[in-house]
């Protein structure tokens, strides 16, 4: 397709709602206006197919044998190239629990391909638009998939190494807020603008609560390694559905989460307070074997990936997939599940002003969806001069 001015027709999913024989205007990389008119001439008309604002997963291990905590840039653009073919165009790649040296290498990778031009400007490339560190900072009641060995109660001064390493990069840290020397971190992470989120935790009401009034805004993967609810004893998850401030990570394969349970997560946080992710391992998109996830092995069985002691080990799961089982399955309105993959997501790592949305002045990060909801087109920066990127 040629730079410049480019107009995109179809089914514009905007947040107020679908735009029946919608165009989108993009230029420079920025959409410049979103109408029914029917005097632009469209660059590409892609009829009764959708066209999304591109989805970005916040929490994402590796994809197609690819691996963040390889600590390789070849891996990171990997896993950029794979994604955007699942309608992705941003994504934070995130680590396991390790020791302290080899999490060092790899936010230092991340942050050095994101930083240099993202190895090349590729207008079907999804961008790095920030690093998750997920542990080792979490619970060895709650530890999931997690390697024990490397479980540590939470310093700040491990934490301000890591945010230091990431050159401003780092936007989202998991941690187990019950454990020693969390509501210090909290704390700092909140001063500095880093989304502190639940995760991994054998936490009461009571200590959830404390890690929400500290600065607590997230929740990883809801639900799942998490003390649940209970009427006799509210664990974390009463306290991330009653506070409005504490956005919600959903993985919704059908394998993590009931639909019933999603359904109500969705019922009670509303749209703009879940964001879907993959928690993706590098054996998604490919065949079922064995794998590793950190330097635990990993068997990959039925698209579902466990420890050999059954442990669900990340998923295989991709965003595309992610919203089709809400929409299919759990009955959700596609403009509610795109919200969910794309608006919230960006809103919880500081892109909301210009990611996730369809709307002018935000980037022209768009994705066509089939009828099916199936990608078949994802470009990033739309009417970008490529050669002036690089």
């Amino acid at each position: 397709m040629d730079v410049g001015r480019q107009v995109w027709r179809g089914r514009v999913v905007t947040p107020d709602g679908v735009l029946e024989g919608g165009v989108v205007v993009a230029e420079d990389g920025i959409i410049q206006a979103v109408s029914a008119d029917g005097r632009y001439r469209p660059t590409l008309d892609v009829g009764r197919s959708y066209i999304v604002p591109g989805f970005i997963d916040v929490h994402i291990h590796g994809l197609a044998g690819a691996d963040a905590m390889r600590a390789d840039q070849g891996d990171v653009a990997r896993m950029a190239v794979k994604l955007a073919r699942h309608g992705v165009t941003g994504f934070l790649p995130t680590t396991v629990s390790a020791q302290m040296d080899r999490t060092l290498a790899v936010v230092r990778a991340i942050r050095a391909y994101a930083s240099d031009g993202q190895l090349r400007a590729d207008r079907q490339r999804a961008k790095v638009l920030g690093i998750h560190l997920e542990g080792p900072w979490i619970s060895k009641e709650a530890k999931g998939a997690h390697d024990e060995r490397h479980i540590q109660p939470p310093q700040w001064s491990a934490v301000q190494r890591l945010l230091d390493a990431g050159g401003g990069w780092v936007r989202i840290v998991s941690l187990a807020p019950e454990q020693p020397g969390a509501d210090e971190v909290i704390r700092g992470l909140a001063e500095r603008g880093v989304a502190a989120s639940i995760a991994h935790t054998a936490a009461t009401y009571d200590q959830a609560e404390r890690a929400i009034r500290l600065g607590a805004c997230q929740v990883t993967h809801c639900f799942n390694a998490m003390t649940g609810l209970h009427h006799r004893r509210p664990g974390a998850l009463t306290a991330v559905l009653l506070h409005d401030s504490v956005r919600a990570e959903l993985i919704a394969d059908g394998v993590h989460v009931h639909p019933a349970a999603i359904r109500l997560l969705v019922r009670v946080k509303g749209r703009h307070r879940v964001m879907l992710v993959s928690d993706a391992i590098a054996a998604a998109g490919l065949a079922d074997g064995e794998y590793s996830l950190g330097e635990l092995p990993v068997r990959v069985q039925g698209g579902q990936a466990r420890l050999l002691d059954g442990t669900l080990a990340g998923s295989t799961l991709t965003l595309d997939q992610a919203v089709r089982y809400l929409v299919q399955v759990c009955a959700i309105p596609l403009v509610d599940a795109v919200c969910m993959a794309s608006t919230t997501p960006a809103e919880a790592i500081g892109w909301g002003h210009r990611k996730g949305q369809i709307r002018p002045g935000f980037d022209a990060d768009l994705v066509v969806l089939n009828e099916a909801l199936q990608p078949v087109r994802t470009e990033v920066a739309v009417g970008a001069d490529e050669e002036a990127e690089r």
